[in-house]
């Protein structure tokens, strides 16, 4: 039966370990993921073998007249690679490639630039370079990556993907030392069919994936497939009134603990800042459940984005579920809640059979749970960036009307992504300690 990925997650995980079987060198690989459905893939596969993370870049130039029909490429750093066959077919030559890369190239450089900021691309010289998109269908861009790649000076280029069609397997080979895909289907209709969840990936994402991956956490950003003391890591289902709600959890060995993550609006359990901090707690021994409290269709209507009564509630539901697992049915439960996120935290937190443990607030909005501030009971931890200012006033005044032990802490230079050079990492120390402090002693203060 053929496997359909939940997820590009998911889909990577598996990827990463066909890679890791077909014994692809640490030491001298270097992981490129194709912007932009390719990079969350990437990401998985580079965590698995200990690999730096990148994006190779590339634009295709297209005849003149026959734009489809790629006759060359186009990399960073100037490389150009051309199609000498279809040059030679269309009567043209490398004034006929100049000319469209002149029209391409600043389109390029300003992806790039875009993607990686400041950060200089990962040198590939002598290295191995493995090539990860989401699928491939045609295998016209994955063909000139591995060009491009191989212009840079990789010594050895591995074409990896989750799933491709038999044509394009067959095609691509004269250009890489090596293929792997985890699923050769045939019939082969579209990439997208092959995936439960094929939304889009967005430009933020890949620009924290590869910050993410550049810092380094120890090889954790989330949760570890078949890393060393997991008891559980997993997608799951949630039941929530009439629907049900995607989650994924993750559980360490004798877990202290289970944070509920509630993520911001326009954001979801995919979130690399919220899978960052889960890593961080999970290293501490918390386990994490990060979960999409709105179903696809209720992301997209504002309404929903912003009725923090509805998340407050199908929070509650997720946290009632986490209670039960036999694997936490022992341990408390917190709430990681970022901007509308916080809110409904808050609010679930305040009616009166939560029995939540402690809060963390993540560039949080209370005042979107205003009227429930003072019944809130669990030691709460407002975490804001000193530049974020609106935001700051909004915790300050927030925090006046909590009567639960609380704190408002300012991560200096911060704006409200925390997207500055270490403002993330400071974000998940202070939820971890908070969250390992209060989770110990909560209980035989609430009753719970």
């Amino acid at each position: 039966m053929v496997m359909r990925f939940r997820d590009r997650i998911d889909a990577g995980r598996h990827l990463a370990e066909v890679v890791r079987s077909a014994g692809i060198g640490e030491d001298d690989a270097v992981v490129l993921g194709l912007p932009r459905g390719g990079v969350p893939v990437a990401f998985e596969v580079a965590r698995a073998l200990s690999a730096p993370l990148d994006v190779i870049v590339v634009r295709k130039l297209g005849v003149p007249f026959q734009p489809e029909l790629a006759m060359g490429a186009i990399g960073e750093g100037g490389v150009r690679v051309e199609n000498e066959e279809v040059l030679r077919t269309c009567g043209l030559d490398s004034s006929d490639v100049g000319m469209v890369e002149r029209r391409e190239r600043p389109e390029l450089e300003r992806r790039a630039r875009e993607y990686r900021g400041d950060h200089p691309r990962v040198d590939l010289r002598g290295r191995c370079a493995v090539i990860v998109d989401d699928g491939i269908a045609t295998g016209s861009t994955a063909r000139a990556a591995c060009q491009v790649a191989r212009a840079h000076g990789a010594a050895r280029v591995v074409l990896a993907v989750p799933v491709a069609s038999r044509s394009a397997v067959m095609a691509l080979r004269d250009v890489c030392d090596q293929m792997l895909c985890v699923e050769v289907p045939e019939p082969f209709y579209a990439v997208g069919e092959w995936y439960r969840d094929f939304s889009q990936t967005s430009d933020d994402q890949v620009v924290d994936l590869l910050r993410l991956a550049a810092a380094g956490d120890g090889g954790r950003t989330g949760s570890d497939p078949g890393g060393d003391g997991l008891l559980r890591d997993e997608e799951v289902d949630i039941p929530s009134g009439d629907v049900v709600l995607t989650g994924r959890m993750t559980v360490p060995a004798g877990p202290i603990g289970t944070v509920v993550f509630a993520h911001g609006s326009g954001s979801s359990r995919h979130s690399p800042r919220n899978r960052f901090v889960a890593g961080v707690l999970n290293a501490a021994g918390l386990a994490t459940l990060l979960v999409d409290l709105l179903t696809v269709e209720e992301e997209l209507d504002r309404s929903c984005v912003f009725d923090v009564r509805l998340l407050a509630r199908r929070l509650a539901a997720a946290s009632r579920w986490a209670r039960v697992q036999p694997e936490v049915a022992s341990a408390g439960v917190g709430f990681f809640g970022a901007s509308t996120g916080a809110a409904a935290a808050l609010w679930a937190a305040a009616q009166p059979d939560c029995g939540v443990s402690a809060i963390v607030s993540r560039g949080g909005r209370p005042d979107l749970a205003a009227p429930l501030l003072p019944a809130v009971r669990a030691p709460t931890l407002l975490i804001v960036g000193g530049r974020d200012e609106v935001v700051l006033d909004l915790n300050r005044t927030a925090q006046a009307e909590l009567r639960c032990e609380s704190l408002l802490t300012v991560v200096p230079g911060a704006t409200h992504l925390f997207e500055e050079p270490g403002a993330l990492e400071t974000v998940a120390g202070l939820a971890r300690d908070w969250f390992v402090e209060k989770m110990g002693s909560w209980g035989t203060v609430s009753g719970t």
